[in-house]
């Protein structure tokens, strides 16, 4: 006779993805809490070097890529995506207008952290309410956990040659999030196959040449490390090449063919904010440190700080046309207090012939 808790189990996979489908999430997945030949990836990128001064990413031993070390007793992994690309959205009509600000598309609005923590609590209680007696616990960026490989394995989509979870009827630009857990689910069979083929359109398209070949990024040279976790002055090599893309960049996403098939958010809190999908890079650069604060509130951009906000600015005006505003605003912050910010108004102040 098959126990009713067995049978409950059973049928949970489908209804997981139908209470996640109903909050809001794109699509879900169930693995085991194993990352696979990613785990040694990550050993060697470390190895190498590659994470500059994400200190972090070595951090906590074996926890990020064994998962039963972080939560002793998991025994699955459900993973979720969560779509947020803007709608409407136009990014390279800002990338090649070099005199207006790009931050990366999933910082425009607000920080998902939230959202998507309550939306998988809320997920988390469903599937208790359902099956008692088992332990639940979700993360959203707030612990070591090598989510793509997880995501890849409980079938969501491969990791293309640019470390970017690909879907081939979704393309790139989501958020993932996991709940671990102890109820022993079954399983959703693994996205083994990658269908990047011969196509290295995100590999030739970085502007600072930061990959070193497919799956391996040097972070150092990444302009997304470079605005966000890079907290002194950004090498002066790298500064020319890195254009108007003041927090993140996209280039690696936007370039993928896959990317035909991303589909434009619903979601209001992904909508962008204080016009930070298509400000001028002068505009910005005035702000106040109480402005910076006011319009970030909630945001992904808090991240690099007043700072280290002017410094990318800076260098953003550095690479812009030579017009009016863009010498007036620079020379406004010339005489700047913060050392960082003064040495980065120089350099684009050269830039121009000043």
């Amino acid at each position: 006779m098959t126990d009713p808790t067995d049978r409950k189990l059973n049928d949970l996979p489908r209804q997981i993805r139908a209470w996640a489908l109903e909050l809001g999430f794109s699509d879900a997945g169930i693995t085991l809490p194993d990352t696979g030949i990613h785990g040694e990836r990550l050993k060697n990128w470390l190895r190498e070097g590659f994470h500059g001064d994400m200190a972090y990413m070595a951090d906590h031993g074996d926890k990020r890529y064994t998962p039963t070390s972080l939560v002793e007793g998991t025994r699955r992994v459900i993973s979720v995506r969560l779509d947020y690309l803007p709608a409407p959205d136009n990014p390279g009509r800002v990338l090649t207008n070099r005199e207006k600000a790009y931050i990366t598309r999933y910082a425009v609005g607000r920080d998902y952290h939230k959202l998507m923590r309550k939306r998988l609590a809320t997920l988390a209680k469903q599937i208790d309410e359902a099956v008692a007696g088992y332990d639940y616990r979700a993360f959203v960026d707030s612990a070591p956990v090598l989510e793509r490989a997880l995501a890849q394995r409980a079938g969501l989509g491969w990791i293309g040659k640019n470390n970017m979870l690909i879907h081939p009827k979704a393309g790139s630009f989501f958020f993932l999030g996991e709940i671990f857990t102890s109820a022993p689910l079954p399983l959703d069979a693994p996205f083994e196959k990658e269908h990047c083929g011969t196509c290295a359109a995100c590999l030739d398209i970085c502007p600072t040449d930061a990959f070193e070949g497919p799956h391996k990024l040097d972070a150092r040279k990444c302009i997304s490390y470079l605005t966000i976790e890079q907290k002194g002055s950004i090498p002066e090599h790298l500064r020319a090449k890195m254009g108007n893309r003041v927090f993140g960049c996209d280039d690696c996403q936007l370039v993928c063919p896959w990317n035909k098939f991303s589909r434009p958010s619903a979601e209001p809190d992904f909508q962008p904010r204080h016009g930070l999908d298509n400000s001028e890079l002068a505009t910005l650069f005035l702000w106040t440190e109480e402005e910076f604060l006011k319009r970030t509130e909630g945001s992904a951009i808090r991240r690099t700080g007043y700072e280290g906000w002017l410094r990318n600015l800076a260098v953003g005006l550095g690479n812009a046309p030579s017009t009016i505003p863009v010498i007036e605003a620079l020379k406004q912050r010339a005489n700047h207090p913060s050392d960082m910010v003064r040495e980065h108004v120089q350099w684009a102040l050269g830039r121009h012939g000043l």
